[in-house]
């Protein structure tokens, strides 16, 4: 109730105040222009009496005397003018109209000088001190309407974002880094992205189009290679990555051993391939090993098979192809223990084969239950147990592949000391699908044979890592660390690498790398990103502007620096990350948010080396070898059943329907 009477009390003072100036300035005008007055009959002796008592008190000694009185009640009225706030003023616009009416206002003295009539003086005169006057309580009007808090006008806020990055080159004996530049206070600045320790493992993430091997990945290879790497690369588009690999390979020469060999690996062109054994009876030592290379298999190619992993129809195909691996790995030392020959063993009548694998002690466990169900007739069950390990391995019998994988030009240890390896292992985007299982048992099997001590420093390079599934890359990021191995994989999004592998196992690959480099992604992959930067403080100021004044309310906050709408709108060469520092080499500024700066006139040779031709190859050299495994499967089936058949202590192992 008080506050409502001192509000109509101070209007009713400025009110006054104006009043005041307009009397003062009629006065001014009667005063000065007396003798128009005169002449229009508008003067009276009592005005004139009155007019002369306020001319004593040395008011109208000059026109400037009357005028800054009459503009200083003025100034006290506009104090308090009140009106609704218009976001279109500005001061710059009031003090226009102010400073022009000033001008107006006390330039006006000089039309008191003219030669005119006296009529004609006090109507210019009058009109254009009421001019000046008006332009001033427009100007003051104006400005008593500005918002004095300006209302920000870029709508995402670009202009205030951004945070302090790491400006220095942290170089160490196995750090990558990338040259970038980033916005903060309103300013672009040059920065690093000092991926001190990669040995902690890279998870690069984007989608399609945001730059990951432009910007990231063919940058790091090229910086591997220079400080003389072992390397893979899984290059998903073949030959991209591969023939930057063997020219960065032939320009760095000489920081690699003598012995150190480029390879390639590919279903693409069968020319510029070399051959590799992917189950070398060499690296399957133990019987675990032919387990987990048939998991690879069948889960790769059965991709609903990953979240339902320790039932019994998938168990059973998985130990299924175990048993045939591992026979052939025992069979004259390993022989024949190659894919092929596994593939077309597996197409071997039920009782011939089960009779060959029953002679295996070291598998008669596992083939016990399908030698039980034959026995039993039970041949519904067992068609669905064998069928499901024959219909994939089916897919994988064509005459390239068994070119490929059974040849034995390289071992996958590339990180051997006495011969370390650059291998390229390439992909084939519309076989994908077929050519899955095999890409993913070369990158398990390697990832099982380089996880050793006293190795030859190596990187692991996986672009589109999502299109495979090689488990042990998992325990590879986690304990490959001690052994110098650096794991850099590059996914599109979250959902992606769980439809390859199991949402506990893409989990457990988001989670323990590192390094987190990500571009342009959105949905639960930008939420998780951004969750995964540390907060910051944001001071907010709330305006609300009302009729009669302006209230102001700020506060504090704790919101995520980088959110997960800022990630969703990335352009292709932004990235924000955090990176992961060591114990003797720490990092204040582990996050970034930053346009990574990549000169390709620096590091690309002017002149690129095409790839080197193995070894010719035609249509019916494949054919032939594709012939020669069938016979020689034959050749073992055959001889092994007679074998078996004409020894009486081995009679007992004979499996027949009862």
């Amino acid at each position: 109730m008080n506050r409502g009477q001192d509000t109509r009390s101070i209007q009713r003072m400025l009110d006054l105040s104006q009043a005041i100036s307009i009397i003062l300035l009629l006065l001014h005008f009667y005063f000065y222009c007396y003798q128009a007055f005169q002449q229009w009959g508008l003067t009276r002796p009592l005005s004139d009496r009155i007019l002369e008592n306020i001319a004593k008190t040395g008011l109208f000694r000059t026109p400037n005397h009357s005028k800054c009185l009459a503009l200083a009640f003025l100034v006290i009225s506009l104090l308090g003018a009140s009106g609704r706030k218009e976001e279109k003023f500005s001061y710059r616009g009031g003090l226009i109209y102010m400073l022009s009416g000033l001008l107006l206002y006390f330039g006006a003295n000089t039309i008191l000088d003219w030669n005119a009539t006296v009529n004609t003086i006090a109507c210019i005169y009058a009109g254009s001190l009421s001019a000046g006057y008006l332009l001033i309580m427009t100007g003051g009007a104006r400005l008593s309407r500005v918002i004095c808090y300006p209302l920000r006008k870029n709508f995402f806020k670009k202009d205030n974002s951004g945070f302090r990055q790491e400006e220095r080159f942290i170089g160490t004996e196995y750090s990558l880094n990338l040259q970038a530049r980033y916005q903060w206070q309103g300013k672009m600045r040059d920065s690093y992205i000092n991926l001190i320790n990669p040995r902690r493992g890279i998870l690069i993430m984007g989608s399609p189009g945001s730059g990951k091997s432009w910007f990231i990945i063919e940058p790091c290879i090229i910086q591997l290679i220079e400080k003389g790497f072992a390397l893979f690369v899984y290059d998903f588009k073949y030959p991209a990555l591969t023939t930057l690999v063997y020219n960065q390979f032939l320009r760095r020469r000489n920081k690699y051993p003598y012995s150190a060999r480029f390879y390639n690996i590919n279903f693409s062109d069968l020319s510029h391939s070399h051959r590799c054994n992917l189950i070398d009876p060499a690296t399957l030592e133990f019987l675990t090993d032919a387990i987990g290379a048939s998991r690879t298999i069948l889960l790769s190619m059965n991709k609903t098979w990953v979240n339902q992993q320790g039932e019994f129809f998938v168990e059973s195909p998985v130990n299924f192809l175990a048993a045939l691996i591992w026979y052939l790995r025992k069979f004259k030392n390993g022989r024949y223990c190659t894919l092929p020959h596994v593939i077309e063993l597996a197409q071997t009548p039920y009782e011939r084969l089960f009779t060959l694998l029953n002679t295996e002690q070291d598998i008669q466990t596992l083939v016990n239950p399908f030698v039980e169900a034959l026995r039993n007739k039970s041949m519904e069950m067992l068609d669905g147990q064998i069928s499901s390990a024959k219909i994939p391995l089916g897919r994988l019998a064509s005459p390239d592949l068994y070119y490929i994988l059974t040849g034995n030009d390289l071992t996958l240890d590339i990180n051997d000391p006495l011969a370390p390896k650059i291998l390229c292992l390439g992909g084939d985007p519309p076989r994908q699908e077929g050519l899955a299982p095999v890409l993913s048992l070369y990158i398990d099997r390697m990832n099982k044979l380089i996880n050793k001590e006293n190795r030859h420093r190596c990187a692991l390079v996986c672009d589109e890592f999502a299109t495979i599934r090689a488990y042990s890359v998992l325990n590879t990021i986690a304990t490959a660390r001690s052994n110098n191995i650096i794991p850099i994989l590059a996914i599109q999004d979250l959902s992606q690498l769980r439809i390859r592998y199991s949402r506990e196992e893409a989990d457990v690959i988001l989670n323990i790398t590192g390094n987190l480099i990500c571009g342009q992604v959105g949905g639960e992959t930008a939420r998780w990103v951004s969750e995964r930067f540390p907060g910051t403080m944001e001071y907010k100021t709330s305006i609300s502007v009302n009729s009669a004044d302006t209230s102001v309310s700020k506060s504090e906050q704790t919101v995520a620096a980088i959110s997960p709408s800022t990630i969703a709108t990335l352009s292709s060469g932004d990235f924000v990350g955090i990176v992961a520092d060591d114990p003797d080499l720490e990092i204040e500024l582990k996050a970034f948010h930053a346009k990574i700066v990549k000169d390709p006139k620096s590091i690309y040779p002017s002149k690129w080396e095409e790839l080197p031709v193995v070894r010719p190859v035609d249509e019916m050299m494949v054919a032939a070898i594709f012939q020669q495994v069938k016979k020689e499967v034959l050749e073992l089936v055959d001889s092994e059943m007679k074998r078996v058949l004409g020894d009486p202590a081995l009679q007992g192992l004979v499996v027949k329907m009862r």
